[in-house]
């Protein structure tokens, strides 16, 4: 869970490169890398980024430990011993550019952008496309489900099921980031200041000798905060009249009973009886939080039924991203050293969306100045003025180059900060309320269509007329000079 001593969270595979170029002499070249998505994940219509705070932890404190080096020794690769020494002395001394943790993100725009060593490039690629990967997969996943739940509270209730404890306590941040208002992991708290809710387990109510009894003494320890687990035996028949009696014993002592939960059944028809029976008791107040495998689709569902949930507990749909755990997000090389200058690189693949667009790029988000509302995303060489100049801008499909716009009258707002200078942190990290205030202020940038969750209109996203001139070259000079002939096999 810690980001101190992890310099083998890495793939052999980078340890031997770095063995490679060491002893090729290229290991003090330098290099580009950037890290992006090629495809959005469970076909919303935009990514929310996270994952950076422990990235940021992770650079800073990268070094090679003792018991590190001596278990590389005994590798089969049989290493040479100046190379571990190489290691030993290790520090991360390049320049990191990133989103802002919260960013609404979209497919094959530069999310994290590294400069430096090939050595000490390679090197980071594993951990940051993990914590990358993982949590800005969460983050996106818990969007959903808050934009299904309309302004209902959302509990992150996901740790038991998570893939072990670091998922379930960055998972728990990341579902933070994105708007839910509290999590039951205790660590995660903790560590990071999230708000913690909790109720009780079946097992409290099949304890004692009867399902009042167990509420009642439930109650009597949190007279302040009580939620009433309702199903163990038959809710609407024992669980919702033992609640509403233990309910009317609180207010003797002027307490309240907070909420009841419903964990199994038909939720909308138990929701709506246990309502109606609630209010008729005179305890309006009493909130109904839902759980039991809830996402997005079943929130949204459950709405479409006019369910009576106030709250809802989320857990095993949201901390494994159960409909696609898997972001696939890349880490590519764009420059590189040659001959003591840098030059433009590209991968070329049979599958078109797998080819990179070469060259170290920045992002610019485009918000047209009439409506407050962004236009496009603007992808872009460093070198480039014209977004930084706000000159006139021509957007284009870099699939479809027929279709174009010319936009004026904008605002280009850079999407990378920096975030490491020369190994030093520049970047002071916010603090989790100001992550989700940003995250809401760029939800706030995008029209309705862009953010739905059904449908979503395609967002676009731009590389430059250069940037595009340059790919298409590279493509073209590297047909020739392999005389690469296009067949139908191929």
């Amino acid at each position: 869970m810690e980001t101190t001593g992890m310099a083998l969270h890495t793939d052999k595979y980078q340890i031997n490169m770095m063995y490679a170029h060491w002893m090729n002499g290229t290991h003090k070249h330098r290099a580009v890398f950037e890290a992006y998505f090629r495809s959005l994940p469970f076909g919303n219509g935009y990514g929310v980024f996270a994952g950076l705070e422990r990235i940021v932890h992770y650079i800073s404190s990268l070094r090679f430990q003792d018991d590190d080096i001596r278990y590389l020794s005994e590798q089969e690769e049989n290493y040479d011993p100046r190379f571990l020494e190489e290691l030993r002395t290790f520090r991360f001394t390049g320049h990191v550019h990133s989103m802002r943790e919260g960013a609404v993100v979209f497919p094959n725009e530069p999310l994290i952008r590294v400069e430096g060593t090939i050595f000490e490039a390679q090197l980071v690629e594993t951990a940051l496309l993990n914590f990358m990967n993982f949590q800005t997969l969460i983050a996106t996943k818990a969007a959903r489900i808050k934009q299904a739940a309309d302004g209902d509270i959302l509990l992150e209730f996901g740790t038991r099921r998570a893939q072990e404890a670091d998922a379930a306590v960055w998972g728990a941040r990341a579902a933070y980031v994105s708007g839910f208002h509290a999590t039951s992991n205790m660590m995660a708290g903790k560590r990071f200041g999230i708000p913690t809710k909790g109720t009780h387990a079946h097992s409290w109510v099949q304890s004692f000798a009867s399902e009042q009894e167990a509420f009642d003494n439930y109650a009597e320890v949190l007279p302040d905060g009580s939620t009433l687990l309702v199903d163990t035996f038959d809710t609407l028949q024992s669980g919702v009249p033992h609640a509403i009696q233990t309910a009317k014993k609180l207010e003797e002592r002027g307490k309240r009973l907070n909420s009841i939960r419903l964990d199994s059944g038909d939720l909308a028809y138990l929701s709506i009886e246990a309502r109606k029976m609630l209010d008729a008791a005179g305890l309006d107040y009493v909130k109904i939080v839902a759980s039991n495998d809830l996402d997005e689709n079943t929130i949204t569902e459950l709405k479409t039924q006019d369910a009576r949930i106030d709250i809802w507990g989320v857990g095993t749909q949201l901390i494994t991203a159960h409909d696609q755990p898997s972001l696939g997000g890349v880490y590519k090389l764009v420059e590189r050293e040659v001959d003591g200058s840098m030059q433009p690189t590209i991968k070329i693949s049979a599958n078109p969306e797998k080819v990179t667009t070469p060259g170290k790029k920045d992002v610019y988000r485009i918000i047209d100045q009439g409506t407050g509302k962004a236009i496009a995303d603007y992808i872009c060489f460093p070198e480039e003025e014209e977004p930084r100049e706000g000159k006139r801008l021509k957007l284009f499909n870099p699939l479809h180059t027929y279709i174009r716009r010319y936009v004026k009258n904008y605002e280009a707002i850079p999407m990378l900060v920096p975030i490491f200078e020369d190994g030093k942190q520049v970047y002071e990290l916010p603090s989790l309320d100001e992550i989700r205030d940003y995250h809401v202020s760029q939800l706030n940038l995008f029209w309705p269509q862009y953010l739905r969750k059904l449908n979503p209109e395609i967002y676009r996203v731009n590389i430059s007329e250069k940037a595009w001139q340059l790919k298409q070259g590279l493509i073209d000079r590297y047909m020739e000079e392999n005389e690469i002939e296009v067949t139908p096999e191929n």
